[in-house]
Order: C-alpha cells, then structure tokens, then sequence
C-alpha cells in the first residue's frame, strides 16, 4: 500500500499503517531503533514505564492524575484504545487531536526509509515524536507486551513499574510466570528505580534487577499499604502517607496499583516532589474507561476488559463485593488466543446467563465457538436459571439481554477490549430494562 496521498488525515494514516508490516506482531527492536536514531527522539521530563500482566492502564492512569494535581506537565502513552486511536496520547489529560498527531506520523515515515514497521512500532514512535516537541516535566509510557523487545522499551526511563505477573500472551513470552517475568523485568535499568508491585514476583524479575543493579523496590519490603473503610495508608521507605480517600477507579486490586504509583513517585521526589493534597486529588480524580466501570442507571450494567484469568478473577471478586442480584447476565466475546477456560475458571459460578459474542479479525473466537467452550467448562447453571446463547457482536448480544434482563438484576460486559469497546462504540451502554 502507497503512502496516504493528500489530504493525509489520521484515518487514512491508521489504514496504511495496517496495511505496512507483513505482521501485526513483530517483537524486536533494532527495526524502531533505526528509525528512532533517524528522528533523533529525546523525550523530554522524567520518563516512566509501566509494565506488567494486568494494572498498567490504571497505574498509568493514577500517576498522571497525581502528577496533573500536582501541577506538573505530563505527557501519557498507553494502548490500545477502547474507541478512537486519539485515546492513544495525551498530554496535560487531554487527548490528542488528529492535527497534532499527522505531522508526527509524517515525520516518521520520511525517517522510515523502507525499515517496515508494524502499526504499534509506528504510532509509538510518532506519538513519542509528539511528546518531544512539548515543554513536558514527565512523559508517562505504557509498555504494549511483554518488555524486553516491546517498542516502548526502546526509550531509557527514569523509573520503571512493573504492576503484575501472570501468564498472557503466552506465544510470545513465554507460558511461565519465570518466562514471562524476565522478559517484563527488562523494563528496569540499572541504578534506577525499579517498582514491583506483584506481592509474589518471579525470581527471574528479581535476579535481573539485581544483577543489573537496579534500585529494586519490592511491594511488602519497601512499601506497602493498610487501610479500613474509610481511607487508606501508603508507607513507603522513607515516606509515609495516611488519611488518603480510596481511588475513584474501582475493584479490589486499586490499592495495589496506587501504591506502585506511589513508590514511584517516592523514589522520584528530589526530581518530581508531590505534595499531599495532590495525591488524594489525584487519586480521587483518576478515571479510566472499561476498568470495572459502572455505568449509572438500573439494570446494573459493568463494563471490565478483563481477558486473562488473573483479571477475571479480580473481577469475580469485585462482583462478590457488590451484594445480591437475582441474575447476572455477561455479554462475553473473548480472542481465540487467550486462555478462554482459565477465565471461565476464574469466574465460574457468578454468570446466570452467558451470552457469548462473536470478535472480529482472524483472531476473534465466534459466538457458537464460545458458546461450546462455556457449556464445556461446565459454567452456566441449569435453565431455567442459567442459560448460553450465541450471537454475532456484543452489540447484538447486549441488544438482546436487554430483551430478558430485569430492573434488578446486572449486566457484565468483559473478555476483551474489543468486546467492551464495540459496546462504547456504538453508544448501546444504556436503554431501559424489559417491563
């Protein structure tokens, strides 16, 4: 495919870069650092890299609000988008535009040079380019899979989260939490702040940054976090934080995040101090679409890209925490490359009625194939009070649980960011119950 002839909009850049790498994944990079080296990329600020299996995006998402608070101005990079690729990039929390964005994307490929890049190699490097031509304090950049050969890794940080580890993506990392940790440790470097907020992490993770000589911070060493039912506490190495409001993103797993995102911001004080007030600001104004996102109104209705067992298993618990429902209906569409029966595992017992969804792409599971996959987990309950229905798109499918589900009961929409994102997309979140 030709390069987008004028007018270049994003949409037409998008659809060229779709087309440009022979594949969607490609991990490596000495291909990005060619081009990297062509633009000569310096990212301005303090840069941090959030890794990890699951809590990056909210981890991502504190830090800024804190920072934001804090008046500082911060740049944030994170993947993938739930509905527009503008989601992609923000600086000083507002989303890029699509005329800030195509000037960088042509500044990319007049340094490309015939170097073929993937979709996700090429908007990294143009959204970093943005980034560099900004007067930012602190650039916040979400690592897309994995860490050591993702594009995001190309870029030195100042400090480097890991949030979790737990086996997804296992064909390209490796099927073992040991596997799989090495290669998201190869975020930190050495002399630098390394957070781990995993309570258990990998001894790979752990002999890596020690044998670099990272500045490793272990959750349950060197920081951690109480709490009761009104506030909650961090503590730190050296600082101490108390009478905190808990975060406006919801689910069992927050404070977990929060503190990696205080260690951070601990273990960068003498470059990026925060006061208190912009913590408990930040955390309280911290906001991110599909993370156990209640939507207001009645039937309940949950929107959760959880799509590997660990994340589903945190939902589960958020589920459990929220009191009594007659049913639970689940609009569940999930990619044929994911451990489908490990999630049913993790929230098995919770769904009354599945109606499962079919994913576009060569990777999307159909509806009757995940239909088969749920009855075979033995995952539903018996009719009348269970059931597994087929349908095309989550649209559909959230079409017709509208069609059975009562005033009273809850609706999860979850299995992938697609799933959730095709239901924002179209603008379906809310219509009134059936009766």
């Amino acid at each position: 495919m030709s390069e987008p002839s004028a007018p270049r909009g994003l949409a037409q850049w998008l659809a060229y870069l779709e087309a440009l790498h022979a594949r969607p994944i490609e991990l490596g990079l000495d291909r990005i650092r060619a081009v990297a080296d062509r633009l000569r990329l310096r990212l301005p600020g303090v840069v941090i890299t959030v890794a990890g299996t699951n809590g990056k995006g909210s981890t991502c998402a504190m830090l800024e609000s804190i920072l934001l608070a804090a008046g500082y101005r911060v740049g944030l990079y994170t993947s993938p988008h739930l509905v527009d690729f503008n989601e992609r990039a923000r600086v000083n929390g507002a989303i890029a535009t699509d005329e800030q964005l195509v000037p960088h994307f042509e500044a990319v490929e007049g340094a490309r040079d015939g170097v073929s890049l993937t979709y996700f190699e090429f908007s990294t490097l143009a959204i970093v380019s943005w980034f560099a031509s900004q007067p930012l304090d602190a650039v916040i950049l979400e690592v897309g899979l994995g860490g050591r050969l993702d594009a995001v890794n190309l870029f030195d940080a100042d400090c480097a989260i890991v949030t979790s580890v737990d086996i997804d993506h296992a064909e390209w990392l490796g099927d073992t939490r040991e596997q799989i940790g090495l290669e998201k440790a190869h975020v930190y470097r050495p002399g630098r702040p390394a957070i781990c907020a995993d309570p258990a992490p990998p001894a790979s993770l752990v002999e890596y940054a020690e044998g670099i000589g990272a500045d490793l911070w272990r959750f349950g060493r060197d920081f951690n976090y109480s709490g009761d039912r009104q506030q909650w506490s961090y503590g730190g190495r050296r600082r101490r934080r108390s009478a905190l409001a808990y975060p406006a993103l919801r689910g069992a797993n927050q404070l977990l995040n929060a503190s990696g995102a205080l260690a951070a911001l601990e273990a960068l004080e003498d470059r990026l101090p925060v006061p208190q007030q912009a913590v408990r600001q930040g955390l309280i104004q911290a906001v991110l679409p599909g993370r156990f996102q209640i939507v207001p109104g009645q039937p309940t209705l949950i929107l959760d890209v959880a799509h590997n067992p660990q994340a589903v298993a945190v939902l589960a618990q958020n589920l459990d925490n929220m009191g009594f429902f007659p049913y639970t209906y689940a609009v569940f569409g999930m990619l044929a490359d994911k451990d489908v029966a490990g999630v049913l595992q993790s929230i098995k017992g919770r769904i009354d009625h599945w109606y499962c969804a079919g994913l576009p792409g060569p990777r999307g599971l159909s509806g009757e194939q995940l239909a088969e996959r749920v009855r075979a987990a033995g995952a539903a309950a018996e009719p009348p009070d269970g059931s597994v229905t087929a349908y095309g798109n989550p649209v559909e499918a959230l079409a017709a649980v509208r069609e059975q589900v009562g005033e009273n009961d809850r609706i999860v929409v979850f299995g992938s960011f697609l799933t959730v994102s095709e239901v924002l997309s179209h603008g379906v979140l809310y219509a009134p119950p059936k009766g």
